[in-house]
C-alpha cells in the first residue's frame, strides 16, 4: 500500500477553478489539516476561495513553504496547459509539487529537469501498487464500514474521517482507509482505487483493508457512486472488495442530477441503500445500512436539523451531518 510524506507547510494551488466540487482536494486539506496550510494560489479572482492567504510562488518560497499541492480534481484528471509555467516556477524555487491528477508530473521533461536542479520532489499521489491481486471474495477478519454516495463530491471522505474520530472516542479500535487522492494526502497512505486496472479493483480493495482483529473497524473511504454513469465501475469494485459489514449513505440536498452529467437524475437515498445491499450481498451476506450522512453546508442550523429529522424518520436510520454534530448516532449502531 502506498505511503506518502508531504513536506509542510503547503501552498494549495487552485488555479482558475471556480467550482467548489472540483476544488475538493484543496478544500479537504484545508478542512482537515489547516494548520499545515500556509496559503492558496489562485490565478483568477473568480476562483474558489479556500479561506487562506493568497500568495504567489515567490512569496511562498520566501516564507519557507515546502510543497505546492494541486488542490483541484477536474473530470479526466489532466493538468491544463496554462498551469505548467507556474509548476515550472515552483520546481525551480525548490518547492515539492504534489498532484493527485492522472497526468504524471514526471512525464513532463522540463518540469523533471527543474526539479532535479533544485532538489524538489515530484509526487504523484495517484500511483497504485505495481502488483495487485484479483479479488478473491474471501471473508477477512475484522469489521469494515464503507461510505457510499448518491453522487461524487458530497461527503464520503468527510464522513469516513469523522467516523474514525468518533469510533476512537467511543473506545473502538478504528482506522481510516483512504481510497482517493485527498484521503491519501491526509492519511499518508492508501490506494487510489480510481486508477487501478479494472480487473484488480476488488483485489486492491481487499489489500486496502486486510485481515485485522475481530473488533477492529476499518472505515473505508468510498468513491464515485453506483448510479454514476462515469464512475459506477469503480464504486462497484470497491464495494465488492471492501466486503463491508456496514455502510453509510452520503447525500447532499439540493442536487437534482449527477454533478457534471445533467442527463442523469440523482438517485434517491433508498435506491442507493437497496442497490448497495443487492451488490454487497455477493461478498458479505450480512451487509447492512447503519445510517445516512447529509452535507447540509448550504442550510442554516434550523433547516439542517429539520431535514435530518425528516430523513431519519423516513428511513428509520440515524441521520447526521459529520461537520454539524459528528457521527456518534451512527457509531451507536455498530
Amino acid at each position: 500500500m502506498q505511503t506518502l510524506e508531504l513536506r509542510p507547510p503547503y501552498l494549495i494551488f487552485v488555479g482558475d477553478e471556480n467550482r467548489l466540487s472540483y476544488a475538493k482536494t484543496g478544500k479537504g486539506i484545508v478542512d482537515w489539516r489547516r494548520s499545515l496550510c500556509a496559503g492558496q494560489l489562485r490565478t483568477s479572482t473568480q476562483a474558489v476561495d479556500l479561506g487562506l492567504v493568497d500568495m504567489d510562488v515567490t512569496e511562498a518560497a520566501h516564507q519557507g513553504v515546502g510543497s505546492l499541492v494541486i488542490g483541484t480534481a477536474p473530470v479526466g484528471g489532466d493538468i491544463p496547459a496554462q498551469w505548467w509555467p507556474i509548476l515550472y516556477q515552483a520546481a525551480r524555487a525548490g518547492l515539492d509539487i504534489v498532484s493527485g491528477l492522472h497526468t504524471r508530473l514526471g512525464d513532463n521533461a522540463e518540469l523533471r529537469q527543474f526539479a532535479e536542479q533544485s532538489g524538489a520532489r515530484l509526487i504523484d499521489v495517484r500511483n497504485p501498487p505495481e502488483t495487485l491481486p484479483v479479488g478473491t471474495g474471501r471473508k477477512r477478519s475484522g469489521l469494515r464500514l464503507l461510505t457510499v454516495g448518491t453522487d461524487c463530491a458530497l461527503g464520503k471522505k468527510y464522513t469516513a474521517l469523522q467516523l474514525e474520530k468518533d469510533l476512537r472516542a467511543a473506545g473502538f479500535a478504528a482506522d481510516f482507509r483512504a481510497s482517493g487522492q485527498t484521503g491519501i494526502m491526509l492519511a499518508g497512505q492508501g490506494i487510489p482505487i480510481d486508477c487501478v486496472v479494472a480487473d484488480f479493483i476488488s483485489g486492491a480493495a481487499e489489500l486496502l483493508s486486510p485481515d485485522n482483529d475481530p473488533r477492529h473497524w476499518d472505515v473505508i473511504e468510498g468513491q464515485g457512486g453506483i448510479f454514476h454513469p462515469g464512475y459506477a465501475a469503480v464504486s462497484h469494485g470497491l464495494l465488492l472488495g471492501s466486503q463491508p459489514d456496514a455502510f453509510v449513505v452520503c447525500h447532499q440536498p439540493g442536487r437534482s442530477h449527477i454533478e457534471g452529467w445533467p442527463g442523469f437524475p440523482l438517485p434517491r437515498i433508498q435506491e442507493v441503500i437497496d442497490r448497495t445491499l443487492q451488490i454487497g450481498h455477493l461478498t458479505n451476506p450480512n451487509i447492512r445500512c447503519v445510517g445516512i450522512s447529509i452535507n447540509t453546508s448550504g442550510l442554516d442550523d434550523a433547516s439542517s436539523r429539520l431535514l435530518m429529522e425528516e430523513i431519519a424518520d423516513q428511513h428509520g436510520l440515524p441521520c447526521v451531518d459529520p461537520l454539524r454534530g459528528g457521527t456518534a448516532a451512527i457509531v451507536a449502531q455498530l
